[in-house]
């Protein structure tokens, strides 16, 4: 039996990054928004909880305090290790992005941009998962979503209608499932795992990648795998994590965790990452990657961050895509409910999806084709023994890699990158 009916101009399913920007720039624009978020914060998130610059830029556009009394802890750039090299990659001097990214726990980093939201005017309700979608009788357009409550009030059952329902729900993408927007197979799927440990490598400035995993001491035991990564997060803590990368969405057959403990136990013993360190246990998550997952917009549903797979291939970053996701749904939100007609409505909502294909889509086409070259430990192994010691190659890579170039000017490096971006298909 429903026991409430609530309505607004948008509902947002979903308070992680691409969600709460979504609310944000929404709220901001004079709209009643609803955010919808099944836990209650603060609540925890598989991430490497390191910022790209392009990430830091989002926040910067929402207002969001970036100063390290703030809580976060900046980075200068990439340290990558690998085939025998170790090379410091700085993040580069750009119009368009700063020269620094961040790091902050996701428990903490989802809590702020939630109440930055709200801040803006936009309504959270917690405890509250979502369980379908709402549609209209006649035309089958989606008016809005129904929900049960947890926690004290577990149990109730609840619907909320908006004209427009934007779903940031993750990796289940369970609202854009109930509508038959499958994932697609012949886009790249990653995996990753993380936990924490304390650890005085906590407030280094450099965000480091380890190319290679062995299970032993390195060239002299098995290559595994993957790729590792440690954030320090300033304190007195560290994220620590490992994935992988598939070329189709079918499932792998490594044993993650005993990949990360093969990898922590021969670690070297001044970065103190040992079990008795170890605050938590290793969780993993899937990374859905290269818009997996459309149309963006269709009869009257937004799909955004996870659900719509927008995590690059080329780094498993998908903070800075979701926040940027939120900021043009919101966008093309308001831009539809001002007009005068349905027709008018559709035509501007579904600018969303061009908008997002026109900017990222080219250059997911390229990650796509990467992650078929790279994703055989013996071609990476090759990649970084013949490619880390020469300087032009990695300044072209670390742009690449990062997506951290000028699409407009810059340099040589940013022209060819931003050209091959636009040749390549955004399919």
């Amino acid at each position: 039996m429903v026991t409430s009916v609530q309505e607004a101009d948008v509902v947002v399913v979903g308070a992680g990054p691409a969600g709460s920007s979504a609310a944000y720039w929404c709220a901001s624009a004079g709209l009643d928004v609803l955010l919808l978020e099944k836990a209650t914060f603060p609540r925890d998130k598989v991430c490497g909880d390191g910022l790209t610059p392009r990430a830091v830029a989002e926040l910067v556009r929402m207002g969001v305090p970036v100063r390290e009394q703030d809580g976060w802890l900046r980075n200068i750039g990439l340290r990558v290790h690998g085939g025998g090299h170790t090379v410091e990659l700085p993040w580069p001097e750009m119009s368009s992005y700063p020269s620094f990214g961040l790091a902050r726990a996701r428990r903490s980093f989802d809590q702020l941009l939630a109440e930055h939201a709200q801040a803006a005017g936009a309504k959270l309700v917690e405890n509250t998962t979502v369980t379908g979608p709402l549609r209209d009788e006649r035309t089958g357009r989606v008016v809005g979503v129904t929900a049960r409550t947890t926690g004290e009030r577990d149990g109730e059952e609840l619907v909320f209608r908006a004209p427009v329902v934007i779903a940031a729900d993750g990796v289940s993408a369970r609202l854009a499932t109930a509508l038959g927007r499958t994932a697609r197979p012949d886009r790249p799927m990653g995996v990753a795992v993380r936990t924490y440990f304390r650890s005085p490598r906590h407030d280094d400035p450099w965000m480091e990648s380890h190319l290679e995993l062995w299970d032993g001491e390195p060239g002299a035991s098995n290559l595994m795998p993957g790729y590792g990564w440690i954030f320090g997060l300033g304190d007195g803590t560290v994220n620590v994590g490992l994935g992988s990368v598939s070329s189709t969405n079918a499932a792998t057959k490594v044993d993650y965790k005993a990949l990360f403990a093969a990898w922590m136990a021969n670690t070297p013993p001044e970065w103190e990452l040992t079990p008795d360190n170890q605050l938590g246990p290793v969780r993993g998550a899937a990374l859905p990657m290269g818009f997996n997952r459309g149309p963006l917009y269709g009869n009257g549903l937004l799909l955004a961050g996870d659900s719509a797979g927008m995590v690059s291939p080329f780094n498993g970053e998908g903070i800075a895509y979701g926040m940027q996701a939120g900021r043009i749904a919101a966008d093309a939100i308001a831009q539809g409910l001002a007009r005068g007609s349905a027709a008018g409505r559709e035509r501007a909502f579904a600018s969303y999806g061009a908008r997002m294909k026109d900017d990222l889509g080219g250059y997911y086409t390229l990650g796509r084709t990467f992650v078929k070259l790279i994703e055989h430990p013996q071609v990476m192994r090759l990649c970084t023994r013949y490619g880390l010691p020469r300087p032009l190659v990695m300044r072209f890579t670390h742009k690449l890699l990062a997506d951290c170039y000028e699409p407009h000017g810059g340099d040589a490096v940013d022209r060819v990158i931003a050209a091959l971006a636009r040749m390549a298909p955004a399919a």
